[in-house]
């Protein structure tokens, strides 16, 4: 495996999480001011994208695939402590250093921005720095629910709620509603969703065997999901409303 990440290339007119970004709000003029600091990376999966303690040079947001971020202790037990989906912002202006590791778990595809121009640009423009105050707001919201989801739900009701989550990002980036059937693929191994969510490799594989034997999932192969019906999902999950979308 490569331990150098690999440059790639996106048109932004065809960045499938152009809605969504940190330059969601931007015009024309402040689109291409962007260009001039940006370029893509590209990581395979299990390449650290950046070391806990790291002085960063870049700030993004996750264009395709799934990184972790991870907290390591001084015994060198670790703790994976969030995920990043598609769209969400990696990296924080204003602050040098990274608090976590980022690690890739799938094969990953990043929009970067030069850090120090970037600071200069939202500084300079109300557009971006709007949204990305959104985008914090909106990691606050999830790492609430997140805590709920790993301090007080039952081994089924996390699986449930993990199945929600991805579900929900995956029609907001597709631009559905929740409504009907939802069709995506898994983006996390079984072992991955068991060490996200505290659990034994055996009690996610049985859990999830149990959704489907109850017909809340169907399953083809170990990744391609159907849900049924969201709200019964979300019923499983614990949660009395649908949540809107994980934005």
């Amino acid at each position: 495996m490569s331990t150098q990440p690999q440059l790639c290339h996106t048109s932004c007119d065809d960045c499938p999480i152009r809605h969504r970004a940190v330059c969601a709000h931007c015009d024309a003029d402040e689109l291409e001011k962007l260009e001039e600091i940006k370029y893509y990376r590209s990581f395979e999966a299990g390449q650290t994208v950046i070391w806990s303690g790291d002085q960063m040079s870049f700030v993004g947001s996750v264009v395709s695939g799934i990184a972790t971020l991870t907290q390591t202790m001084e015994d060198g037990r670790t703790q994976m402590v969030g995920l990043l989906l598609p769209s969400d912002f990696v990296g924080r202006p204003g602050r040098d250093g990274a608090p976590y590791d980022v690690v890739a778990t799938t094969d990953l595809v990043m929009c970067c921005f030069r850090k120090k121009p970037f600071e200069e640009l939202m500084a300079r423009t109300p557009h971006i720095a709007h949204r990305l105050l959104e985008m914090t707001l909106d990691a606050l919201d999830a790492a609430r629910e997140w805590m709920l989801v790993l301090g007080r739900k039952t081994a089924r009701e996390k699986i449930a709620s993990l199945l929600s989550i991805i579900a929900r990002r995956d029609a907001s980036l597709s631009m559905r509603g929740v409504s009907g059937p939802m069709v995506f693929d898994l983006p996390l191994t079984r072992e991955a969703m068991a060490d996200y969510l505290g659990l034994t490799l055996e009690t996610v594989s049985r859990q999830i065997s149990a959704l489907k034997k109850d017909g809340v999932i169907h399953l083809e192969g170990k990744r391609h999901v159907t849900i049924p019906d969201m709200g019964r999902l979300m019923e499983e999950a614990g949660d009395d409303t649908d949540g809107g979308f994980l934005v």
